[in-house]
């Protein structure tokens, strides 16, 4: 039997975090188009970032 392991997500608030920006800076770049659509929870909607993720963010903010 395989099993798979199980994803680590991060929520808006914990990448904008990680980031150093606002949730409100993180979800502002996502509608203008600067970062790229985040997945969301299947349940309740809401953003999900993994550590590639973070890692993509990381270079967009350093282009900008």
């Amino acid at each position: 039997m395989h099993l798979m392991a199980r994803q680590n997500y991060f929520n808006a608030q914990e990448i904008a975090g990680k980031l150093g920006i606002s949730k409100q800076t993180l979800i502002r770049y996502e509608k203008k188009g600067v970062f790229p659509e985040s997945r969301r929870n299947p349940v309740n909607k809401w953003r999900e970032y993994t550590e590639t993720d973070l890692g993509r963010l990381q270079e967009i903010l350093g282009r900008i």
